[in-house]
């Protein structure tokens, strides 16, 4: 395939408060699992009916496929069969989204983006707080089984560029500076938690191989999360013979401001570089992608919601595009995290920072192209 360009269609069949809060009203949770337990079950599939009918469309996609992208990552549930209650399967959506993925000629991406129990402790895992999912063997054995049942579902779907194992299970260090370690609603719940290790990792992610390849061709691509560990992976892959396989890892400027005092373009080319030099030792092992970026920044940022400084906001945001791209585009390509925030494209967003996320907001000011 050409290098890919593309897009994630999140917050449709995985939620993610921060993205849509108001699904929440009426809640206090901070998180999908905990929107099912505190919903009477009627209500949540309501809630969920609307929300999928109407989020992403048809229409989306047709517009996707105009400013040149050419994929389109979609994160499922592993609940996505609708086999564990009380959430609602979501399958005939992903149905439907390959269906328009062909039509309008873009490949499709399917990402496993949680577990139960979670690998990560995100709100993105499900279940905040919480990371545990890999010390529960017959969870791990059911994760198993989602992956096999979509690759047995869409082996033969021309729209299929691959699936991607597991996102984002957390590394040590990573886990030890996360906002979210230690906020666990249910602090009993939380107990065992902690990083996803190497060795269970890479077993995983072999089991999780060969299962795939029993349906999935050659030509499919099966995709793995680094793991934030990046460097680490070296020659696993060929060494274990697998055959068109994609390393996939996530870089944010916004996550690194958080540990950096200022904010400005020199740090954020600085940041580039480095990164470039990791993506380039990594890519003489296997292909590597960049499946979750954006161009949020606090640099553009200070000039939101100031007309008379419209020019700079615009002209920072591009720059700040450009600088990444070229970065990305000497891999083996990028997908933008995310396609929208909110459905209502007219809507203001309830916090400022969060507009340099939204694709199609970024696309509309001319912050961004492809």
């Amino acid at each position: 395939m050409e290098k890919i360009v593309g897009t994630n269609l999140g917050n449709w069949l995985v939620l993610e408060k921060w993205m849509s809060p108001f699904i929440f009203d009426g809640t206090d949770a901070e998180d999908e699992t905990w929107l099912a337990r505190m919903l009477p079950p009627d209500e949540l599939d309501r809630r969920m009916k609307k929300h999928r009918d109407t989020y992403i469309s048809e229409e989306d996609f047709a517009n996707i496929a105009s400013h040149g992208m050419n994929l389109v990552r979609i994160p499922v549930p592993y609940f996505i069969f609708g086999d564990r209650p009380p959430f609602s399967g979501c399958i005939e959506y992903l149905d439907r989204a390959l269906e328009w993925a062909q039509k309008y000629n873009l490949k499709v991406l399917i990402d496993l983006h949680t577990v139960h129990g979670s690998q990560n402790g995100y709100d993105n895992g499900g279940l905040t707080g919480v990371c545990k999912w890999y010390k529960n063997n017959e969870e791990v054995r059911f994760a198993l089984s989602v992956l096999e049942r979509l690759a047995e579902r869409y082996a033969r779907q021309p729209a299929l560029y691959g699936i991607e194992v597991l996102n984002e299970p957390i590394s040590f260090s990573v886990y030890m500076t996360a906002p979210s370690t230690g906020k666990a609603r249910d602090t009993e719940e939380a107990k065992g938690s902690g990083y996803v290790p190497m060795s269970f990792l890479k077993s995983f992610y072999e089991e999780a191989y060969h299962i795939l390849r029993k349906y999935l061709g050659e030509d499919k691509a099966v995709v793995f999360h680094d793991g934030f560990r990046l460097g680490r992976w070296g020659g696993f892959f060929k060494k274990k013979g697998m055959k068109n396989v994609v390393l996939d890892t996530h870089i944010y400027i916004f996550a690194m401001e958080n540990f950096v005092p200022f904010h400005a373009k020199w740090v954020y080319r600085l940041y580039m570089t480095i990164n470039a030099r990791q993506l380039k030792r990594a890519g003489r092992h296997i292909p590597v992608i960049v499946g979750e970026w954006c161009i949020a920044n606090r640099w553009a940022q200070k000039f939101l919601n100031n007309p008379e400084a419209e020019e700079q906001c615009r002209r920072a945001y591009r720059e700040v595009a450009e600088i990444q791209k070229y970065v990305w585009n000497q891999t083996a390509g990028h997908i933008y995290w995310n396609y929208q925030l909110y459905r209502d494209k007219g809507k203001p967003f309830d916090e400022v920072w969060k507009n340099g996320w939204d694709l199609s907001r970024c696309l509309k000011n001319g912050w961004i192209s492809f």
